[in-house]
């Protein structure tokens, strides 16, 4: 008897891992499109004023740069400008966008939806990898010698952040949870925990350091004769999207901070108030 109960704690525990390293691993799929579009805006502008700056290994890498690389990502660009827009329509009126409820029959269409957006993100960003890859391009160190103080980092964070939990509530965990439970569970603080700091590692890793690009390469570009391109253009109004986002969720915290505060105060302020009911209650 002893021996079962040990096995199926066992297997529990196995089950809930496996469970919170697909999670997280999931959720950090959109931190890692904000690279890789970084990586792509810019090899895009370089490859625009240099078209043969490689020697392609192989047929097959030529096909995926040239899908991924020389043409506009147009399909990454807008999932990753469609979550982030949800993300900042959830912050400004509290309604969410393709959500999907426990696994009941009313709901598959959402559960549906959801696992689509995972599906397709992953295939874009697998396959925009595996281009940067064949091509070579390394964006590490690309704009940092440009004045980029006046960025709002801490603010783009913030952003960035809410965005995956968003992205993490709404798609990653309705779909996981179905696949491995069958239900919707609760959130952990656990969960949130572990995915804060892979979100964590992966900006202090990489993501600090390129993100920029997708500013940067708008004035780069703009000081070259070909001008601006749709790919700097994309970049720039996804990076100002996250900021603004940020700063959403930094002002209603300060609403939410101040509301506390000034209803502690009025409560301490008519403490008489408070015995005056609890008298009538009584009567």
């Amino acid at each position: 008897m002893g021996w079962r109960i040990w096995l199926e704690k066992k297997q529990l525990w196995i089950q809930l891992s496996f469970y919170l390293l697909t999670t997280t691993l999931l959720s950090l799929l959109l931190p890692l499109s904000f690279l890789l579009v970084a990586r792509l805006s810019t090899s895009y502008s370089l490859f625009s004023l240099d078209p043969h700056p490689i020697t392609h290994p192989s047929n097959l890498s030529s096909i995926i740069i040239s899908l991924f690389i020389e043409t506009n990502p147009s399909l990454l660009h807008a999932l990753v400008f469609l979550i982030a827009a949800a993300t900042l329509f959830h912050g400004l009126t509290g309604q969410t966008l393709f959500i999907a409820e426990p696994p009941e029959p009313n709901s598959r269409p959402n559960l549906c939806i959801s696992w689509i957006l995972l599906c397709t993100l992953q295939l874009c960003i697998g396959l925009g990898i595996e281009a940067i890859i064949a091509a070579g391009i390394d964006g590490d160190g690309f704009g940092h010698e440009r004045n980029s103080s006046g960025r709002i980092v801490f603010v783009f964070l913030l952003g960035l952040h809410e965005t995956m939990l968003y992205w993490w509530r709404g798609v990653v965990k309705p779909v996981v949870d179905d696949t491995v439970f069958g239900f919707l569970r609760e959130e952990r603080w656990v969960e949130r925990a572990v995915m804060g700091c892979g979100f964590g590692a992966l900006w202090w890793w990489r993501l600090r350091d390129e993100v920029e690009s997708l500013v940067d390469m708008v004035e780069y570009e703009s000081e070259t004769p070909m001008g601006v391109g749709i790919a700097g253009i994309v970049g720039w109004w996804l990076y100002y999207l996250i900021v603004t986002i940020g700063m959403v969720r930094i002002v209603k915290g300060i609403i939410t901070w101040v509301g506390v505060i000034l209803l502690y105060r009025l409560e301490a302020a008519n403490p008489d108030d408070d015995v005056e009911n609890e008298d009538l209650e009584e009567v």
